[in-house]
């Protein structure tokens, strides 16, 4: 579905990724793990059209996508969740959903609200409700229900358990894993929780100073002892 191939992305004089390649298959719920600056972030706005690439070819469902706009990228069904949730603070709940499916030109705009409501039901108690007032957890529920809106093939999720409560996190990744098992949602997860996102994912990669170091089963790195001194807070004995 997805493939990343030698993406390099610099920040004027900073190299922020060198010679990146991942891919994400249908179906799949695949991690990206690393520290505070590795490069996570960067390489979710480069494949989603945020900040361009220097090198390299990003392929989405089979088209070549690494020139296309954000907007048209979303179009495509590539649609990101930012850190930060970022809704639109001074419009209601609704019309922060209602603005996720802008760009979709088909009549079920209505059914998927319903959809949504039915995975958020704390979204359609709170409707009429700015989204700015929201608490930390709904607010990452009303950014989730907003990218569902556009009618995403892959989801791209950047640090979505941030500021959040333990319970929020549960819930919001027992919802990410309904997803994925009920509609076969692709997602992309930047997470720095890293136990939580190997726990949901099929398959994760290490990003260190911005090249992928390790790629493997997410069970299989939930085990490796190097990633559990690093990521997971367990020392050798």
């Amino acid at each position: 579905m997805l493939i990343v191939e030698q993406v390099s992305t610099a920040y004027g004089a900073v190299r922020a990724l060198e010679s990146v390649s991942l891919n994400v298959k249908k179906g799949e719920i695949v991690s990206l793990i690393g520290t505070n600056g590795a490069g996570k972030s960067t390489l979710l706005n480069t494949i989603s059209g945020i900040v361009r690439q220097n090198a390299g070819t990003i392929s989405f469902c089979g088209i070549q996508i690494e020139q296309s706009p954000a907007v048209r990228r979303v179009r495509q069904g590539l649609v990101q969740v930012p850190e930060g949730r970022q809704v639109f603070a001074n419009l209601p709940v609704l019309d922060n959903l209602r603005l996720g499916a802008y760009g979709r030109r088909d009549q079920r705009i209505d059914d998927d609200l319903d959809w949504v409501f039915q995975l958020f039901p704390r979204l359609q108690e709170r409707g009429s409700q700015l989204g700015g007032t929201l608490s930390g957890g709904e607010q990452q529920m009303l950014a989730i229900g907003r990218a569902l809106m556009a009618k995403p093939r892959l989801l791209l999720l950047d640090e979505p358990s941030m500021g959040l409560a333990p319970l929020m996190v549960a819930e919001i990744f027992r919802i990410l894993r309904r997803l994925n098992a009920e509609t076969g949602l692709s997602i992309l997860l930047v997470e720095q929780n890293a136990r939580v996102a190997l726990s949901l994912s099929h398959r994760a990669y290490v990003l260190r100073l911005g090249k992928i170091v390790r790629e493997d089963s997410a069970s299989a790195l939930l085990r490796d002892r190097e990633v559990q001194e690093a990521f997971l807070g367990k020392s050798r004995n």
